[in-house]
């Protein structure tokens, strides 16, 4: 998959990554770590509590140059919005095909030299009591590593540290990969 996102298109490839930088600076807000110098993985971005979330990580991601995907709902895809969905970085699933939303990225993966698709583990910005697990199968089915990307708003600090490698039980990984998070707050802390 190689298409023209907002992430690479001509000018504001090249302007917006000094803008997210000074924003972000000016706000208060300071970028941890690097991103992984990889083609491929998963991105999980968590705790995720707010519609606040989404201008961070995007201004991150703009300052460090990391082309990212997401992964809509097909009708996001179909008519006017079409279009601009796709340039904002964004992967049509359709949940009513036979095969599973994780088969379908797995697929996705397989067929792109260079793909990284952010994902919110939660799946939504309320409180849960359980995390979505379809992140994990889509980097176990893909082979691929799950970048642990965090936004904290209690120290205004956002980045990706450290590469996790499932194993298989997911059990042990899921535990593993929460207690990474725990000490990380949301901006809306009661719904993590």
């Amino acid at each position: 998959m190689r298409r023209t996102t907002i992430f690479d298109t001509p000018i504001l490839r090249d302007i917006l990554p000094p803008i997210s930088r000074w924003a972000l600076k000016r706000l208060g807000w300071t970028i941890e770590g690097e991103f992984p110098a990889l083609d491929k993985y998963v991105l999980i971005g968590a705790p995720h509590t707010s519609n606040w979330d989404f201008p961070v990580a995007l201004a991150v991601c703009f300052a460090k140059r990391q082309k990212i995907y997401w992964m809509g709902k097909h009708t996001l895809f179909s008519g006017p919005l079409g279009p601009l969905s796709r340039w904002l970085g964004g992967i049509a699933v359709d949940r009513r095909q036979a095969n599973s939303l994780v088969d379908q990225i797995v697929n996705v993966y397989a067929q792109s030299e260079q793909l990284v698709v952010g994902i919110p583990p939660e799946g939504t910005r309320k409180k849960v009591e359980k995390w979505k697990t379809g992140f994990y199968y889509i980097a176990l089915g893909a082979k691929l590593p799950i970048a642990l990307g965090y936004i904290d708003f209690k120290r205004k600090a956002a980045g990706c540290s450290e590469l996790f490698y499932p194993t298989g039980d997911i059990e042990a990984d899921m535990a593993k990969i929460r207690a990474y998070y725990a000490p990380v707050v949301g901006k809306h802390p009661e719904n993590q």
